[in-house]
């Protein structure tokens, strides 16, 4: 399962600034593309999703259900979740740690605490993104889909939540473009701050470049096959139409709490 990288404000120590933020959300690109093409080697498999089929005994929803909530209880007991960028899927319950635990630096306000929107991010990805980028048919490789699923929400969930820093470090920055905001509760001021739509632009090619690179079929020739292990335009849409767009929701949510 994907964890805090080398990069990371919460895991390096390193101050947090706009310079660090942006290494971490780059380097975020590649576990998220490696995870989608991870995913994609596995068809649908839609019986894992089937929440009426009763596959888990004495548990009344889906195996994946099943799955990602005992794995993120055995995470929790690992001290996942004393990192302040990972937030589980399934909070309600989740047991302490049973290990020491890193000190990590407070850098967040602590109402970073109460926002998490993986409800959003669940849906987005079984409803919406999974259809666009795996194949009909079910292999029976049940836990392995659903551990390629997991790896692949945890990544998503973690750059979008990574919102929080972004509007820390750009509240930081500019407070007196904030403030007046906050208070006023505008939320559509707030967003338009937030948008920049040229660097948008980028990060709509770069992760396309990104999964061209990473998904090509390798050859000892010197042309290449031109398959891809998953659609470059599929990760770039993902991003345009819910990696930034949610992102940038977490940092409004953020900012609206930030002076509390």
């Amino acid at each position: 399962m994907a964890m805090a990288d080398s990069n990371s404000v919460s895991h390096s120590g390193n101050a947090l600034n706009l310079e660090s933020v942006r290494d971490s959300l780059i380097r975020q690109e590649d576990t998220i593309v490696f995870s989608l093409i991870e995913r994609a080697r596995y068809p649908v498999n839609s019986r894992l999703y089937n929440q009426t089929l009763g596959l888990v005994p004495g548990f009344s929803r889906s195996l994946v259900h099943f799955i990602v909530k005992e794995t993120e209880a055995i995470q929790a007991k690992a001290g996942r979740y004393e990192n302040p960028e990972e937030n589980p899927f399934f909070p309600n319950g989740l047991p302490p740690s049973v290990v020491p635990t890193h000190k990590y630096p407070q850098v967040l306000h602590p109402a970073a605490a109460s926002i998490n929107i993986n409800e959003h991010i669940w849906d987005m990805y079984f409803n919406q993104l999974l259809p666009l980028f795996v194949a009909e048919g079910d292999d029976g490789n049940y836990a392995s889909t659903a551990a390629s699923d997991l790896n692949c929400l945890q990544a998503l969930s973690r750059r979008i939540h990574y919102g929080k820093y972004v509007a820390e470090v750009k509240f930081r920055e500019a407070p007196q473009d904030y403030e007046p905001l906050i208070r006023a509760k505008d939320r559509d001021a707030l967003m338009n701050l937030l948008t920049f739509k040229n660097v948008e632009e980028m990060v709509k090619k770069r992760v396309a470049k990104k999964a061209t690179v990473f998904g090509q079929e390798v050859t000892l020739g010197n042309n290449s096959s031109g398959n891809y292990k998953i659609d470059p335009l599929i990760v770039s849409h993902l991003y345009a139409e819910w990696v930034m767009p949610l992102t940038k929701l977490v940092e409004v949510e953020y900012l609206l709490r930030r002076l509390d």
